[in-house]
Order: structure tokens, then sequence, then C-alpha cells
């Protein structure tokens, strides 16, 4: 009996289907396995992680074995390393560094900045730059020592070589209610800033009296009338040629710098 056109239909479907296969959906997914070349690549990489791991925390390949100090005058190394407390025997991956500078600088005022680097495989860096007196304050037979920045960082029995003395005679000025011995003090550090160098080095003292009045003592017995600690930088020049000009002079005033003036005495 010969098949109509209905059998012949449903014979050419089954067999592009299969039996009680439907084809996908447009739009879907179908979730094939990963080949053996990709979990071979992630099984490495995942060895490769714990590895580095490992070698960094758990084995002995990279802790700390040795401290180096450089860049100290004042201070000592032993002095600078007591204080960091670099722990000896970590992973050097582990050490937090910034604690160990936040606590020097804490500790060691003297110390303006410091780096904390690590040195594969086995050591700990500690770079320091100190502090630097541009004067120096008498008090009680010491000294204290002020930086560039007005900042009094340390104390001292005898008085470091070349640094000029600061002498605050403000107590009976206004300026001293006014602005304060701080705002004093960054004034005649402004001023020793101000100064070239072959004038700073014969500086010995710094004495001001008010905000206004501010006197450098040199060597020889000269003196220089400075004013107030505006305007610095002409201040400087205008001095430098009033002392090109009147090498005899022993007074010099350039508190007015648009009319300087010297005297002998």
């Amino acid at each position: 009996m010969a098949a109509g056109p209905a059998t012949e239909q449903k014979s050419a479907s089954g067999r592009s289907g299969g039996p009680g296969r439907r084809p996908p959906r447009p739009g879907t997914r179908t979730f094939r396995m990963p080949g053996p070349r990709v979990l071979l690549t992630g099984f490495a990489v995942l060895a490769l992680v714990a590895g580095g791991v490992w070698a960094l925390y758990g084995s002995s390949w990279f802790r700390v074995e040795k401290v180096s100090t450089s860049g100290t005058k004042v201070l000592t190394r032993a002095e600078v390393e007591r204080i960091a407390a670099v722990p000896l025997g970590a992973p050097l991956v582990s050490v937090d560094t910034d604690a160990i500078e936040a606590r020097l600088r804490e500790e060691l005022p003297r110390i303006a900045t410091v780096d904390v680097v690590r040195s594969w495989p086995h050591g700990i860096g500690l770079k320091v730059t100190e502090r630097q007196p541009v004067l120096l304050l008498e008090k009680g037979g010491k000294f204290i020592e002020v930086d560039s920045g007005g900042v009094r960082f340390a104390t001292v029995p005898t008085a470091p070589p070349g640094v000029p003395r600061l002498v605050l005679d403000a107590d009976a000025s206004p300026s001293l209610r006014r602005f304060g011995t701080e705002r004093l003090l960054r004034a005649a550090v402004g001023v020793t800033g101000e100064l070239p160098e072959k004038i700073a080095q014969d500086v010995r003292v710094v004495r001001i009296t008010s905000f206004d009045s501010i006197t450098l003592e040199l060597d020889n017995g000269r003196t220089v009338f400075w004013g107030s600690g505006e305007d610095g930088p002409v201040k400087a020049r205008v001095l430098t040629a009033l002392m090109k000009a009147t090498p005899k002079a022993g007074h010099f005033d350039v508190s007015a710098p648009t009319a300087p003036a010297s005297s002998r005495s």
C-alpha cells in the first residue's frame, strides 16, 4: 500500500530531528564542557597563584633578615632602628611600612621625612632626612633648634656652630599680643631664608622687638635693620648692593627698600 503525503512528511520530520528531539529555540545557549587544554591552563594558573602566596607568606625565602639606615647625621642608626622596630623574621611583604614611618616621625621629631622601603629578598631600608636648624632659642642654658618651617624640633645642651640665635624682646610690644610668639618666630625664620648665603653666614643674632622691628646682628659688630618680614627678596637684593657700595659701614637700614641707608655706627 503506498504511503500518503502525510506519511512521507512525518518520516522526513523524524529523520531531521530524531525521535523525541526538538530543535533548539532561537536565543538559547548550549552549555559545552571546556576542553582539556583550557582545564590544564586553569589548573596551572591556580597552582602559580598558590605557589606565589606560599612563597611570599609561608616560605623562608622572603623574610626580613636585616635593616639598613641612611641619611642620619645627629641621630644614630641604632636609635632610628630601635624606634622603627622592624619585625625581623616576618614575611617581607607583610611589613607595615606606613606604620613604621609614622612611628619614626612621632618618636623622633628631628626627622623631617623618612622612606621605609622593601629591599628584596630580605631587607628593609630606612632613608632618613633630618631637620636642619636655622635659628636657636636659648632657654635655661640650653638651646631649642628651629627649622626652616618654624618647627621647634629638639633641645640641645650646646649651640650648633654657625646657627644664629633668636632673641625675642617683644614682651612690652603690642605685636606679641596681636600676632603671638609663633607668628614672630615664623617672621624671623622667613628673614633668614631670604638672606643671600654670604650674608647669612655672618649673622649671629636675629633680634625681634616687634612685628615691624627685626634687626640682624652680624659679625664684626655690624647690624642690619630689616624692619618687618615683608618684601624679603627685595630687601635682600638692596642689602647686597648697599654692602658693596659702602663696605666700611657698620649699620645698614633696608626697612624701606626704596630708600636704604647705611652709616658707620
